[in-house]
């Protein structure tokens, strides 16, 4: 118990002896900027997803029948499917977070 007593004061007096902390600065950003580099992330990302795609395709074509490496391609395929996915999800959610929030 008294290990809790010398805790609080301790805590206490570290409290009062550091200065106080400034607040958190806010980056401003208007609702254009933000769809402009939600654009801009989603396409790259569109790209390589779509790359990712026609190798993975190439990949199954001459593969000539080996379960191993069609089995590969098919999974490649079947991740960037789910990428593209989970970046459509995102780009989504953000938007709809940002409209919900609102400017400031």
């Amino acid at each position: 118990m008294m290990f809790f007593a010398y805790a609080h004061t301790l805590a206490a007096h570290i409290a009062q002896t550091l200065p106080s902390a400034a607040p958190l600065p806010r980056a401003s950003a208007n609702q254009g900027e933000i769809n402009k580099v939600l654009t801009i992330v989603f396409t790259i990302v569109g790209a390589v997803s779509l790359l990712i795609v026609v190798i993975a395709g190439f990949e199954l074509v001459i593969s000539q029948g080996d379960p191993q490496k069609v089995s590969k391609a098919k999974d490649t395929i079947t991740y960037a499917a789910i990428g593209i996915a989970i970046s459509v999800l995102a780009v989504t959610l953000v938007g709809f977070f940002i409209k919900q929030v609102g400017p400031g």
